[in-house]
Formats: structure tokens, C-alpha cells, sequence
């Protein structure tokens, strides 16, 4: 139920009675819960004291392969979910406008033309046919009638409610910029990861069909050996299976060279082709050393901490709206035009002007439930948006603490897969060595020919994992979408 006032002068009392019965009804709102958001960081990252953030460094200049560069370059256009994105700020940018629309006033311009019988023994009827108009003419039956107006109406903003409702959606707006920055970051960092994994792949597949050149090398030996009658049948089949199996191995290792050119092509925006690339640089990679800086510069290089803050921002002026609509609203209605039963007399005036002005103060009285729903969801979405904050910030540190610990790691564990790497290549010619000379057995030669392959393979495993932590600390500090 709603109490409606018009501004007229024979309401004055009526007009002040509601007035204050509105105000005193809207003294009863329900009590706001608050709650700010925790900002505070740990001071460093695992007591590291440098200042120097890695965020602040230019894509270009942290990713340095040309290669990996266009490809980033060329995602950054045709990425589809990234172009959908952008089509979504684009819509909250109109939001902004029409927030912006609702409390400015609305003026419409329009025409109507009709015709009305009326019956006689009715008051419009009885006034047609006792009045004559121009000339002794009565009015004519069926009466027409035609319109010319202009109707103007605006909501006073006293309350704030719909400017608040327009800095909420600008908010969101800003938020969904940050959002677009926060897709950016992953896109790079997931371009340039798949971009690693491909020339580890390659790298891997090299190493391969080197190891069965080796292998083959062997197994002529071996060959040779039984001929001498220095081994059996069976040291020759082992080390046939052992090349058939590593020859086997070239085809999986294809295939999933051809299924992430495939992934990248999907990131870049296009259909599948060549990805071009410098694998044999591969083998000479390793990141240099990242600076995380302080755990508070996450707050202004993170999209993500930044969105959620945006976003309480605007959660906050969504109670205060919401809040709005406790108080009277105060319209104003206008309208200007000329009206006549013939097209004739449109231009005459004054006789065809008409115009008419009204003011309704308009507050709610009884059954107030929905409104205050309203307001309790406004209020629920505040803290909602508080948590989600904190979560997201600690979410951040977590992630760059843990990036910091794997970079670590991966460098202790690097040097010592290298290690055993050369350990192992050794071995191979001094197995076979002595398997020549009949002091090891065939078994030997074949186990450590496997060790050896399959220590390569964790290397570049490793040194892989070692250059995507390198683009995962990147991320994690927010940088990629400067």
C-alpha cells in the first residue's frame, strides 16, 4: 500500500501528516551489519627482503623468445573467451549509461488521434448536446479528438538511491576491466607454458632418437657377441624389444607434440598449423633469478584483489540504495500540448493549449517485506564480497609463497638430475666397454642405456617445470597485462 500526496495547496495539512508518518516509519529500518575487509599482509615473503617486484616488468621484456612473443601478441587479438570478455565490458559500460539515465528527467513527445461515442443520458454525453460551439454548432457525434504533447517526468534524487545505484555500476564496470586483466595474465601464462611444453616435447623426442641410434649400436654388438658365442639368443631379443619399444615411444611423443601445437592454436584464436619455434635453445634455458617484492604490492598488481575490492566498493553502494527506498520519492510530472476534435483548431491557441504540472511524494506505509528482503540482500552481498576479498588476497600470498618455494627446489633439484645425467652418459661407453671385453653382462649395458634415457627425460621434465614456475611467479605477482 502507498501514501500518495499531490502538491496541491488544498492538501497542505494531509501532505505534512503523511510526511511526518512516512518519516517516522522509515526511522524503523533494520540494523546494519558491517564488517571491513582485512588488508593487512605478512611484511615479506619468507623473510626475503627485497623490494624490487617482478609485476612491473613488460610482457616483451620478461618473455624474451620472439617466437613465444607473437604468439602472445596474436592471442591477445583473436582469443575468443578473452574477445567475449571485452563484449562484457562493453555491456557494463552501457549499464553505467542507463544507471546514469534514471535520474536525469524524461521527456516524451508523442500524438494520438480517436473518436468516442458517447451516451446521452451521461454527463459527457449531456454536456455535448446542451453546449454549442462555434457558430451555433453542436458538437459533432461521434466526437473525435486530436492530440499534440510533449509529457516530462523525473525522480528527485534526494536520497542518493539512483546516483548511488549509477557509482555502483560504475564499480562493477572498473571491476570488469580488472576481470579482462585477470583473464590476460592466465592467458599469457598458460600461452607460455604450453609454448615450454612444446620444446620440452621436442627436446624429448631428439633425445629419443638419439638413445635408439645408441641402442641399435648395441644391439649390433650384441649380434656380433652371439655369433662369437659369447652371449644367447636371448640378450639379442632383449635389446631388439628395447629399441622396438623406444622406436614405439617416437609416435606418443608426436602425437602429443601435434596435440599442443593444436592447444596453442585453440589459445592463439585460430585453426591448427605450425607452431614455429627454436627448440635446440631449449637445452640453454633457465630463468634468471625472480624478485617478488613486498606481500603488500600484491593489493596494486594483482586484477583479481583489485576486481574485489571494486567490488565492495559497489557492494556498499547497494546498501546505500537499497537503504533509499525506506524514504519518500519525490516525482515530478509535466505536460504541454494542444488538443482539439478537429485538426483545424490544433493552431489556435490559447483555446487548444492544455498543460498540466504534478508533484507525488510517494513512501511506503504497510507491508514493507519486500523492501526490507531487498535491503538484507544488499546488506548479505556487502559481507559476501568482504569475505571474498580476503579469500582472494590470501589466495594471492599462498601462490607466491609456494611459486618462491618451487623455484627454489627445482633449481637444487636441476643440478643434481645434471649431474646424474653426465654420470649416466659415461656409463653408457664404459657398460659397453666392458661388455666387449666380457666383464659386464649384457644386462648391464641395457639397464643403463634405460637409466640414462630416462634420466634425460627428467632433466628436460624438470627444466621445463623450472621455466613454467618462472611464468607461474610472473602471474601469481600480477604481471602479463601491462
Amino acid at each position: 500500500m502507498n501514501t500518495a500526496i499531490s502538491m496541491r495547496s488544498n492538501t497542505k495539512p494531509l501532505a505534512i501528516a503523511v510526511m511526518l508518518a512516512v518519516l517516522t516509519l522509515s526511522s524503523c529500518i533494520p540494523a546494519l551489519k558491517v564488517r571491513e575487509a582485512r588488508k593487512n599482509t605478512p611484511s615479506t615473503y619468507a623473510h626475503a627482503t627485497d623490494t624490487t617486484d617482478a609485476a612491473i616488468i613488460p610482457l616483451k621484456q620478461f618473455f624474451t623468445d620472439p617466437y613465444l612473443r607473437v604468439l602472445i601478441d596474436t592471442a591477445l587479438s583473436g582469443n575468443q573467451e578473452l574477445n567475449i570478455m571485452l563484449q562484457e565490458i562493453t555491456m557494463a559500460q552501457n549499464e553505467v549509461r542507463a544507471r546514469k539515465g534514471e535520474y536525469l528527467p524524461f521527456v516524451d513527445i508523442g500524438g494520438a488521434a480517436g473518436v468516442e461515442k458517447v451516451g446521452r443520458f451521461t454527463r459527457n454525453g449531456a454536456v455535448e448536446h446542451n453546449v454549442e460551439v462555434d457558430e451555433g454548432k453542436e458538437f459533432p457525434e461521434p466526437l473525435p479528438d486530436f492530440l499534440l504533447n510533449a509529457r516530462a517526468s523525473w525522480e528527485i534524487d534526494i536520497w542518493r538511491k539512483l546516483r548511488n545505484a549509477k557509482q555502483a555500476a560504475v564499480m562493477r564496470y572498473l571491476g570488469s576491466v580488472e576481470g579482462r586483466n585477470f583473464m590476460i595474465t592466465h592467458l599469457v601464462a598458460e600461452i607460455a607454458s604450453s609454448y615450454y611444453e612444446l620444446m620440452a616435447l621436442d627436446n624429448q623426442l631428439q633425445i629419443l632418437q638419439s638413445n635408439i641410434a645408441i641402442q641399435q649400436d648395441a644391439l649390433q654388438i650384441v649380434r656380433l657377441e652371439k655369433q662369437a658365442a659369447k652371449v644367447t639368443e636371448l640378450a639379442v631379443r632383449r635389446f631388439e624389444a628395447e629399441v622396438l619399444k623406444n622406436r614405439s615411444k617416437q609416435f606418443e611423443i608426436q602425437q602429443q607434440v601435434v596435440e599442443m601445437e593444436n592447444r596453442i592454436n585453440f589459445l592463439v584464436g585460430r585453426y591448427p598449423q605450425p607452431i614455429p619455434r627454436n627448440s635446440q635453445a631449449f637445452s640453454s634455458l633457465l630463468p634468471d633469478t625472480v624478485f617478488a617484492g613486498l606481500p603488500s604490492q600484491l593489493l596494486a598488481y594483482r586484477p583479481d584483489i583489485r576486481k574485489a575490492e571494486l567490488e565492495i566498493a559497489a557492494a556498499k553502494l547497494d546498501v546505500k540504495s537499497a537503504k533509499a527506498n525506506f524514504y519518500p520519492s519525490l516525482r515530478i510530472t509535466a505536460g504541454v500540448g494542444l488538443n482539439a476534435i478537429n485538426t483545424t483548431y490544433l493552431t489556435q491557441t490559447p483555446q487548444s493549449l492544455l498543460y498540466n504540472a504534478v508533484g507525488d511524494l510517494v513512501a511506503p506505509l504497510i507491508n514493507r517485506n519486500a523492501i526490507k528482503a531487498v535491503y538484507a540482500n544488499a546488506n548479505a552481498h556487502q559481507l559476501q564480497v568482504v569475505y571474498d576479498y580476503e579469500r582472494t588476497l590470501l589466495n594471492a600470498y599462498v601462490e607466491v609463497v609456494n611459486q618462491l618455494s618451487n623455484i627454489k627446489n627445482l633449481r637444487s633439484s636441476f643440478d643434481l638430475r645434471a649431474q646424474q645425467v653426465d654420470a649416466l652418459s659415461s656409463s653408457i661407453t664404459i657398460s659397453t666397454n666392458l661388455f666387449r671385453s666380457a666383464r659386464a653382462d649384457y644386462m648391464e649395458v641395457l639397464l643403463t642405456q634405460r637409466d640414462a634415457l630416462e634420466s634425460k627425460f627428467e632433466l628436460v621434465e624438470t627444466r621445463k617445470q623450472l621455466l613454467n614456475a618462472h611464468v607461474d611467479i610472473y602471474r601469481a605477482l600480477g604481471g602479463g597485462w601491462k
